[in-house]
C-alpha cells in the first residue's frame, strides 16, 4: 500500500508506475483504493462508478476497469455532503458526520472487493486517501491505516519534496501514528526531487537514523510530464502559446466534475488553452467550453453571479463557438427539474435557453461506455456518460453523435452551438480535429492523445524503476503474498 504524507504527494502516480512495471514483468497485477474522494471519474467494465486515478492504474495494469478497484466513492456536492457510491452505485447523499458513522458498514465492501481482487491478482498496488496522519479521521479508518492493519499490508510513505519541509512532513506522520502502524511503515519515497542528489544525501542519512527505516528512492520531478489528474485542478491555468493560436476557455465551476475531459486540449502546441476561475472575467476566445458538474443547478446559479451568462452570451454575439459537455450541456437548455431533491431544496432552475429542451434530474444514473461517430463528419467518437439527468425536446433531433445504441446531444440551428453527455469528446484523435474544425480552426492538425498517455505512462515507469529500490519493493509484495 502506497500512503502520502499529504495530499497530492505522488500516491496515484508511484501506484500508476508500480503497476506498469508489475505489468511489464508479466505478473497479474491490479490497483485498488478502498475509499476515493474526487469527481473525476469513470465508466467501468461491469456499468459502475469508480475514481478516475483508478481507472489510469488499471490502464497502466492492461486492464479494463472494475468498481473492485474502488469499492468506495465519495463525490462532494457541497463543502459539507457528498453523494456516496458503493461498487460503482450511488446509494445516496451524506453528511460529513453521517459518512462517518457509515464507515462501520462501508468497510465490509472494500474487504469484499479486495478479496476478490486477491483472488485473482498475483499483486494488488493498494492506494491510500490523503495522509495516514489525520487524527481527527483515525476512528473507524477505512482509507489509510486502517485497512492496512485488517489485511495486514506492508506501506510504504512517500512525501513531495517540491512543497518543502519534507522530513517534517515524514518524522511529523509517524509520530502521529500508533505503534502497530509505525511498524508496518517500511519505507520512504521522496517524490518531485530537482537539483543534486548529493546535496540530499545528509537529510537521507539522517532520516534512515531517526526513523530506523530505509528511503527506498528518490523521484526526480518530471518536467511536461502528463497523467491524467485524480480531482484538484490547479488554478490559475493556462497554456498559452501566443495571440495568434486558436483560442479556447474553460470556466470553472465549483463543482466541475470530470475536467480530464480537455486533458486532449491542454497538452496540444497548437491551442491557447485558459481555464478561467472565479472573480475572472471571460477573455475573448473562438471556443468556449462549458464542462461537466456535479451540482448542476447550484453551479448555474453560481455563474450567473461572476457575469458569465453575459459573457457567453457576447461571445456568440460576436461569432464565437459553445460547447457544453454533461452538466454544462444541461445548462443550455431551457429548464433544469430536480423534482426528487437529487441536488438540493431548489426543484427548478431556468437554464441559459440556447437549446429548446428541458432536462429532469432522475434517481438513477445512466453509466455506460459508448461509442460512434460524430454526425457532422462521420469522425469516430468513443467515451463514457455518467450523468442524472434526462433531457428531452426539439433542440434533440439534430443530434452532436451517431452512438452504436442511442443519439446523444444537439447541435444548434446557427451551428454556432454543440452539446454533449459524452466524455472523453476530444481524445479520439480525428473527432478531436473534426470537432476544433467545425469551431472554425480550419487547419487543426491530429494530434494523438492516447499516444501520449501511453507514453508519459511508460516514461513514469522508467523513472521510477530507475530511482527505486525495486528489489526492496518486489521483497515487500512477496511478503503481501504469503499472508494472502
Amino acid at each position: 500500500m502506497v500512503q502520502g504524507t499529504t495530499s497530492d504527494a505522488g500516491k496515484s502516480t508511484l501506484v500508476t508506475a508500480l503497476c506498469r512495471i508489475f505489468y511489464r514483468q508479466g505478473l497479474r497485477v491490479a490497483p485498488f483504493k478502498p475509499q476515493n474522494m474526487a469527481l473525476n471519474s469513470a465508466v467501468t467494465e461491469d456499468g459502475g462508478e469508480i475514481g478516475r486515478a483508478q481507472a489510469v492504474q488499471a490502464y497502466a495494469c492492461g486492464l479494463a476497469p472494475h468498481t473492485d478497484m474502488n469499492p468506495i466513492l465519495l463525490k462532494p456536492s457541497s463543502d459539507k455532503t457528498a453523494q456516496v457510491i458503493i461498487h460503482g452505485k450511488a446509494i445516496g447523499k451524506q453528511d460529513a458526520c453521517d459518512y462517518h458513522d457509515y464507515k462501520k458498514v462501508a468497510i465490509d465492501a472494500a474487504l469484499s472487493s479486495h478479496r476478490r481482487l486477491a483472488q485473482q491478482y498475483q499483486a494488488i498496488i493498494i492506494e491510500g486517501a490523503g495522509s495516514p496522519a489525520e487524527i481527527n479521521l483515525r476512528d473507524n479508518d477505512i482509507a489509510n491505516m486502517g485497512f492496512a492493519e485488517r489485511i495486514d499490508c506492508p506501506v510504504i510513505l512517500i512525501a513531495d519534496i517540491d512543497r518543502g519541509g519534507v522530513f517534517a512532513h515524514i518524522v511529523g506522520t509517524l509520530a502521529l501514528l500508533s505503534q502497530s502502524e509505525q511498524n508496518r511503515i517500511k519505507g520512504f519515497v521522496i517524490n518531485r526531487f530537482r537539483g543534486d542528489i548529493a546535496l540530499l544525501q545528509s537529510g537521507l542519512d539522517w532520516l534512515e537514523q531517526k526513523t530506523g527505516k530505509p528511503v527506498l528512492g528518490v523521484l526526480p520531478y518530471l518536467q511536461d510530464f502528463f497523467l491524467e489528474a485524480e480531482d484538484a485542478l490547479p488554478l490559475p491555468q493556462q497554456t498559452s502559446h501566443g495571440s495568434k493560436k486558436f483560442r479556447i476557455v474553460v470556466p470553472v465551476l465549483p463543482r466541475i466534475s470530470n475536467h480530464t475531459d480537455i486533458d486532449a486540449l491542454r497538452l496540444r502546441d497548437d491551442l491557447d488553452v485558459q481555464i478561467i476561475g472565479p472573480g475572472r472575467k471571460l477573455p475573448e476566445a473562438d471556443l468556449i467550453i462549458l464542462p461537466g458538474s456535479k451540482s448542476v443547478i447550484d453551479d448555474l446559479l453560481w455563474l450567473r453571479e461572476q457575469g458569465w451568462d453575459q459573457a457567453i452570451q457576447r461571445h456568440l454575439r460576436y461569432g464565437g463557438k459553445l460547447i457544453g459537455i454533461c452538466g454544462g450541456f444541461q445548462m443550455l437548455g431551457k429548464f433544469i427539474h430536480d423534482p426528487h431533491a437529487i441536488e438540493g431544496p431548489t426543484s427548478s432552475m431556468e437554464g441559459l435557453g440556447f437549446f429548446d429542451m428541458e432536462t429532469c434530474l432522475q434517481p438513477e444514473k445512466q453509466l455506460r461506455n459508448v461509442s460512434g461517430h460524430l454526425a457532422f463528419s462521420m469522425a469516430p467518437v468513443r467515451g463514457y456518460e455518467i450523468h442524472a439527468g434526462l433531457s428531452v425536446g426539439p433542440a434533440l433531433d439534430y443530434p452532436a453523435a451517431i452512438l452504436d445504441t442511442h443519439n446523444d446531444g444537439a447541435v444548434s440551428s446557427d451551428n454556432q452551438i454543440l452539446g454533449t453527455y459524452l466524455h472523453g469528446l476530444f481524445d479520439e484523435p480525428q473527432a478531436c480535429a473534426s470537432l476544433l474544425r467545425w469551431a472554425t480552426y480550419v487547419d487543426a492538425p491530429v494530434f494523438d492523445y492516447q499516444q501520449r498517455r501511453e507514453s508519459d505512462v511508460q516514461r513514469l515507469a522508467d523513472m521510477v524503476e530507475q530511482h527505486l529500490d525495486m528489489e526492496k519493493i518486489s521483497e515487500l509484495l512477496s511478503m503481501t503474498q504469503v499472508s494472502l
